[in-house]
């Protein structure tokens, strides 16, 4: 053997085993530090902050069971693999994350595949039909797009893995699904997580809701915080706690984390509005659901007209102050919900048909705020417009508005069901989009502070602020957006329906949501209501394209790899016989 084969094959094991030393290093030193690089322009594989700390938190093992596996639609592969990926960077954060993929349809027993269809749906995992078409065949398929996650041996939480976007087709729907993942796996581990609840509180004594309508928002919402309902009247300490410190000095708190006041109808008196705005001034955090304008469809199954008339409930100086002005008035909107008519003449069987109802307005987030960021179309009943006031140190971000199809009707003004027998007239229809829901953020200024004397501000056992720290405020012009339907049950007690269900349609708009991150966002769950505002794009294949050159991308896909490789292998080739031949 020549030296130079010699020296070659040295040269050779040399470098095998130093690349088999780096391959070593390498993974020893991935054993110890942790790195992953995101190399999409999204950073579609870079979790939040908020995610990885929430991740780190678990001390046992999480397992998702995962109920999107089988043979579905593309739009559902699709979903399935972002759940996958996103799983693997769960585990890769911490290794107790574990999870696997299911089939529900596996059961060859129909029995069996029913009962755990049932099964499923009871624990809170809502099922999807597809239909999909093979030449004239047209089959129709139940698909379970959710999860179960368990921690340790009694926690469970269930969560829905498909978003639904109202006028949005399948591909739209799958996109949001898709932007929403990480969101809503990390909120059921923070659900699996939260072992003592933030207080909130239902405000009552105003009339208003009862609490038969509100029984949808409490369920959501006691998922995340202890809910309470309270009534201030004739309790000075019942929104406020005061603790006396070693040494005599007085702390006062808010009981509550947030107060929310849904739909009140009676007149607020100035003692309960300074119970309100203390309750503000030390920190608390209000979500307002406000009627500016009294009138509803209850009014209207008895008489074919009502009369719509602007409220009297004290609050003007208090939205003044906020930096805000409830406008009495009522929206219209072509983009709007319906009402069930009875279109058969009097004497004969009644027979109810939908029409829309322009004062039912379907309104869409006015901004890309994590509070309405991709949440569906919320249903609002007789909503009226709200403007700013000039206030310096309070920041305003609109919520909810109306459509570009919208006008206000001022009030007193009457209401007539026969004005769904006639078609509008889009013409008049251009007031453009009209605000309806507002969230307000800085240093708050108390409507009582030159009204009270001084020795009251003096007082320290009164502990009377004229200035907040900085906190939050939510108004909503609207009071029906927190109702829950009820059915009427023959024979039976009536059941509330889902906060945003219609309960004549059964569509499901986002007021559930708006609800949900309204109330997240003032009690500071923001961290992950921040996840909410990522735009993860997902690349979908145009297929009029795919259907107008399908030989020639076919083509491109098969041939042109098999080319490239080719042309590779030949040129490296001739480079080896250069270089050894000479």
């Amino acid at each position: 053997m020549s030296n130079k084969k010699r020296n070659m094959r040295r040269q050779n094991l040399i470098q095998l085993l130093l690349g088999l030393l780096i391959i070593a290093l390498v993974n020893i030193i991935g054993h110890h530090y942790f790195l992953r690089l995101d190399l999409t322009s999204e950073k579609r594989y870079t979790l939040s902050q908020t995610t990885k700390d929430l991740i780190g938190s678990f001390d046992d093992y999480v397992t998702f069971r995962v109920y999107l596996d089988g043979d579905f639609p593309a739009g559902f592969r699709k979903l399935q693999r972002e759940t996958r990926e996103m799983l693997n960077e769960f585990r890769a954060y911490n290794p107790l994350i574990q999870y696997e993929f299911i089939d529900p349809a596996q059961a060859t027993d129909a029995r069996n595949r029913n009962s755990f269809y049932a099964e499923l749906h009871e624990k809170g995992i809502e099922p999807t039909s597809v239909r999909s078409r093979e030449g004239s065949r047209e089959s129709q398929q139940l698909i379970f797009p959710g999860a179960l996650v368990n921690y340790k041996a009694n926690r469970e939480e269930s969560v829905n893995l498909l978003q639904s976007q109202m006028g949005a087709g399948p591909e739209q729907q799958i996109n949001a699904s898709i932007q929403a993942l990480e969101y809503n796996l990390a909120v059921a581990l923070k659900k699996l997580k939260t072992r003592e609840k933030d207080k909130i509180a239902f405000l009552h004594g105003h009339g208003g809701l009862e609490k038969a309508h509100l029984e949808s928002a409490e369920k959501l919402l006691s998922e995340f915080y202890q809910v309470e309902h309270f009534i201030t009247k004739g309790r000075i300490n019942s929104l406020l706690e005061r603790t006396e410190l070693p040494g005599g000095k007085l702390q006062v708190q808010p009981r509550f984390k947030a107060l929310i006041i849904a739909r009140p109808t009676q007149r607020f008196t100035n003692g309960e509005l300074f119970l309100i705005d203390q309750y503000l001034m030390h920190g608390g955090k209000l979500l307002w659901f406000v009627d500016p304008v009294m009138t509803d469809m209850d009014s209207l199954s008895t008489t074919p007209r009502t009369l719509a008339m602007p409220a009297n409930l004290n609050l003007n100086d208090v939205m003044h102050r906020y930096g805000v002005r409830l406008n009495q008035n009522l929206i219209q909107d072509l983009r709007s919900g319906g009402i069930p008519v009875n279109t058969q003449p009097a004497g004969l069987q009644p027979k109810f048909e939908m029409f829309p109802w322009p004062f039912f307005p379907i309104l869409l987030p006015a901004t890309d705020h994590p509070i309405v960021k991709n949440i569906n179309g919320v249903k609002a009943e007789f909503a009226s417009s709200l403007d700013t006031i000039q206030s310096p140190k309070i920041k305003k971000t609109f919520l909810l508005q109306s459509s570009e199809y919208s006008r206000t009707l001022r009030t007193p003004a009457e209401i007539n069901l026969e004005m769904v027998n006639r078609q509008p007239d889009p013409r008049r229809f251009r007031q453009g989009p009209i605000n309806v829901a507002i969230l307000l953020e800085g240093t708050f200024v108390s409507i009582f502070e030159h009204r009270l004397p001084p020795e009251m501000h003096a007082a320290e056992e009164m502990a009377v602020r004229g200035v907040s720290d900085s906190t939050k405020v939510i108004v909503v012009a609207d009071g029906d957006i927190i109702k829950n339907a009820v059915s009427s049950q023959q024979g039976g007690t009536p059941r509330a329906l889902p906060l945003g269900m219609d309960k004549f349609t059964g569509q499901q708009f986002g007021n559930k949501e708006f609800v949900l991150n309204a109330v997240n966002y003032l009690c500071d769950d923001s961290g992950l209501l921040e996840v909410r505002a990522r735009d993860l794009e997902v690349r979908i294949l145009d297929r009029t394209e795919i259907m107008e050159n399908k030989t020639w991308w076919q083509l491109v896909n098969v041939a042109l790899p098999i080319v490239f490789v080719l042309i590779l292998s030949i040129t490296w080739n001739l480079i080896r016989r250069r270089k050894y031949t000479r």
